[in-house]
C-alpha cells in the first residue's frame, strides 16, 4: 500500500475511533512498551480525601515508570462539604438519575486515552459523559478504580457493574452480596446490611490470592501494606469479579474477621477494569505494595498484559516498604 494510501487509512481509523467513543488500541493500534500508555484520571471532588494531594501522586507514579503519560480532568465544580455531598450523593435505590448541575459541562474525550484512573467521589455526570464511559470501557478502554472510587455513584447501574463492589451513601444488600473469603473460598453473602465500612488506619498484611495473573505474578504471597483504611463490607453485582488479593479484617480493628478483597478485576464487554481498594492518603500511596500493584494494574487494564517489573524493595511479609 502506498504510503498516501496507509496515511490516509491511519487518519480514518481514528476518527472512526473518535466517532465511536472507542479507545484507538481496541482497534489495533500498537500499545507495546514502544510507546507510552496514555491515561485520563479524573478528580475535582472526594469527601473525606484530600485528593488535591493525591492525584499529583497519581500522577507522579505513573509517569515516573516511563510507561504512561497522564492527563488530569478535574470536574468544574464547587468543593462540596462532606455533609452537602453524602446528600447528594445518597439515593434510595440504584439506577436514578444522572446529569447533576454540579457537574455541568464536563465531558472529556475517553477514547483519546488507553486507560482511565477514577480519584473521584461526587455528583453524577451529566447523562452524555455517562454514556461515553460506560461505551468507552465496554468497547474496550482500560478503567482503574483507586480507594474511594467505589464510594462514586450509588445509583448509576453500570458503574457498579463496572467497579463490581463499591461501599457507603446508602448501599446495602440491594445492591448484591458481600464478598469476602473464608477458608481460601470467596463468599458471596446476601444476608441483609449495609455496604462499606472500615475501623482505624493501621499496617495489615495483604495475601495474594492469584499468583498467575499478570498483575500479582512474581509478588510474595503475603506482603504488609502501609498504613491505609481496610475497606470491609464492600457490596455491588460483584458480575465477572476475581479477587486478586485480600486482607483479614480483624475483630481487634472494629472488622468483620473475614478476608476482605483489596485487589480486583473485572470484566465489563472488552474492557478491563482494576480496582483497589488501598489508598487512602498520600503516605499510603507512598507504600511499594500501593505503587507497584497500581503501576501493573494500571498497565493490565489498558493492554491485557504487564511488562513492569516487581521492584526489589517491595514489602516483605513483615515488613512494609514505603518511598519518601
Amino acid at each position: 500500500m502506498g504510503g498516501m494510501k496507509w496515511f490516509l487509512l491511519l487518519a480514518a481509523t481514528a476518527l472512526l475511533c473518535s466517532w465511536l467513543g472507542v479507545p484507538q488500541h481496541a482497534l489495533g493500534q500498537s500499545v507495546g512498551p514502544d510507546r507510552p500508555l496514555k491515561v485520563l484520571i479524573i478528580d475535582g471532588n472526594n469527601p473525606y480525601h484530600d485528593w488535591q494531594a493525591t492525584t499529583p501522586l497519581l500522577k507522579k507514579i505513573l509517569e515516573d515508570s516511563g510507561r504512561f503519560e497522564v492527563d488530569v480532568a478535574t470536574l468544574p465544580m464547587e468543593q462540596l462539604p462532606p455533609g452537602e455531598a453524602m446528600r447528594e450523593l445518597t439515593s434510595g435505590a440504584p439506577g436514578a438519575r444522572a446529569g447533576s448541575p454540579q457537574t455541568a459541562g464536563f465531558r472529556p474525550t475517553f477514547s483519546d486515552y488507553d486507560v482511565v484512573v477514577s480519584n473521584y467521589v461526587g455528583p453524577r455526570w451529566p447523562a452524555e459523559t455517562e454514556a461515553d464511559f460506560v461505551a468507552f470501557v465496554a468497547r474496550g478502554g482500560g478503567f482503574v478504580c483507586v480507594h474511594a472510587a467505589d464510594n462514586a455513584f450509588p445509583d448509576w447501574t453500570e458503574y457498579n457493574q463496572i467497579t463490581g463492589v463499591g461501599g457507603w451513601y446508602g448501599r446495602n444488600e440491594a445492591w448484591g452480596p458481600h464478598v469476602y473469603y473464608v477458608d481460601g473460598e470467596l463468599v458471596r453473602d446476601t444476608a441483609p446490611g449495609s455496604g462499606g465500612h472500615h475501623g482505624p488506619q493501621h499496617e495489615y498484611q495483604v495475601r495474594i490470592r492469584d499468583r498467575e495473573h499478570p498483575i500479582t505474578r512474581g509478588l510474595p504471597e503475603l506482603w504488609m501494606h502501609a498504613k491505609d483504611e481496610l475497606y470491609d463490607s464492600l457490596r455491588g453485582p460483584a458480575e465477572r469479579l476475581h479477587v486478586l488479593a485480600t486482607a483479614y479484617s480483624a475483630p481487634e480493628q472494629q472488622g468483620t474477621g473475614h478476608h476482605e478483597p483489596v485487589l480486583m478485576t473485572i470484566d465489563y464487554g472488552r474492557g478491563r477494569v482494576f480496582h483497589t481498594v488501598l489508598g487512602h492518603a498520600d503516605y499510603s500511596m507512598k507504600c511499594v505494595g500501593f505503587i507497584t500493584t497500581l503501576l501493573r494494574g494500571t498497565e493490565w487494564a489498558a493492554t491485557g498484559d504487564v511488562t513492569i517489573p516487581v521492584p526489589d524493595d517491595f514489602p516483605t511479609a513483615d515488613q512494609s516498604s514505603s518511598v519518601k
